[in-house]
């Protein structure tokens, strides 16, 4: 059987359950180090985990960029919603994923500090100070996250009580 790169209507192509599994992966990265931050503070694990946030969270505002116009080129081919939560329920988890780093970067921005992503410089820094990018990524980034792990955890929730109440699984579509 070959892999078919391109979604269909019955399954989700490799290059759509490459990104899903992938920034998977880099979610629980992310949401390690933001919990060693929050349990685990100045221990070595935390250091770690929490040393590699910015790089995590680039590359996955940059997947999450790369999948969503992926998913608008297949957007004919893919499968069907199974309803219209749980398409409600995919675009707050796009809405949110793109949030959450973007407001990280304003925040960046407006510290007016470098910053450097895997050795890459992406903001030069020696700007002004900007208050209010400084308060909003204050105020949101990281309470906006943690509604992405709700979100995110609603999501595996649900395709499991699906599952349990239909005897469908959505799993075949994405596995």
């Amino acid at each position: 059987m070959a892999l078919a790169i391109m979604d269909s209507t019955s399954r989700y192509g490799l290059v759509s359950r490459a990104l899903h599994w992938g920034m998977a992966l880099l979610f629980v990265w992310q949401f390690s180090g933001a919990g060693a931050r929050v349990l685990l503070e100045d221990t070595a694990i935390e250091s770690f985990l929490w040393g590699t946030h910015r790089d995590v969270g680039v590359l996955l505002m940059t997947l999450v960029v790369m999948r969503a116009l992926w998913a608008l080129a297949n957007a004919s081919r893919r499968p069907p919603a199974v309803s219209v939560m749980a398409k409600l329920g995919h675009l707050a988890l796009y809405g949110v994923m793109i949030a959450v780093p973007t407001i990280a970067l304003i925040r960046q921005y407006g510290s007016g500090r470098p910053l450097e992503v895997f050795g890459v410089p992406l903001m030069s820094g020696g700007g002004e100070r900007v208050e209010w990018m400084i308060n909003l990524g204050g105020l949101l980034h990281g309470e906006l996250g943690w509604a992405l792990l709700v979100l995110v955890l609603g999501h595996i929730g649900m395709a499991v009580l699906h599952r349990r109440l239909t005897g469908h699984s959505l799993m075949t579509r994405m596995a």
